[in-house]
């Protein structure tokens, strides 16, 4: 079972931030002001802490989730996004994460190939988790749809571009 050690220190840290880069491509792709904002990234975090205790897990998910409990891991984290979406307007934020999530396909092919199915199906609940915490088009709470179809989209787009069908 694939862990941090498989990896360079670059392509670990790819693989931690792909964890933030499909809640931020989802949330790109059809905002939902601020507080809809904070509940598609409160919905983000929460994959991260249940992976860690889900008897689930395969080693390289729960790998994941114990590192970011690290300074360290949240701070490599922070400054590789920062520099990913530098200057960015929400649809290049859309486009960029696509970007990293395909790089990250295939170092997950290449490092971790037993592992890397089980990770890119976690990456993608995550995503469709973010979709799914807050109704797009809705008036104070009421009305609107669970997931929009600029959502749905992106969830196809990141199935894409980790190598898995929508």
């Amino acid at each position: 079972m694939a862990n941090k050690q498989n990896f360079t220190p670059e392509e670990w840290t790819k693989v931690l931030q792909s964890t933030m880069l499909v809640g931020i491509a989802v949330s790109a792709a059809d905002p939902s002001g601020l507080w809809g904002a904070l509940k598609e990234a409160a919905r983000g975090s929460s994959a991260l802490i249940a992976a860690k205790s889900n008897a689930e897990s395969n080693e390289l998910i729960k790998a994941v989730a114990a590192d970011f409990e690290t300074p360290q891991a949240r701070s490599d984290v922070q400054k590789a996004l920062k520099d990913c979406f530098a200057g960015a307007q929400p649809t290049d934020c859309v486009q960029r994460s696509l970007a990293h999530l395909r790089e990250v396909s295939q170092i997950l092919d290449a490092k971790a190939p037993a592992d890397a199915a089980a990770f890119k199906t976690w990456l993608r609940s995550i995503g469709q988790n973010v979709a799914e915490a807050a109704s797009e088009g809705s008036f104070l709470g009421f009305g609107g749809v669970r997931v929009s179809d600029a959502e749905k989209a992106t969830l196809a787009d990141i199935a894409e571009a980790l190598g898995a069908t929508a």
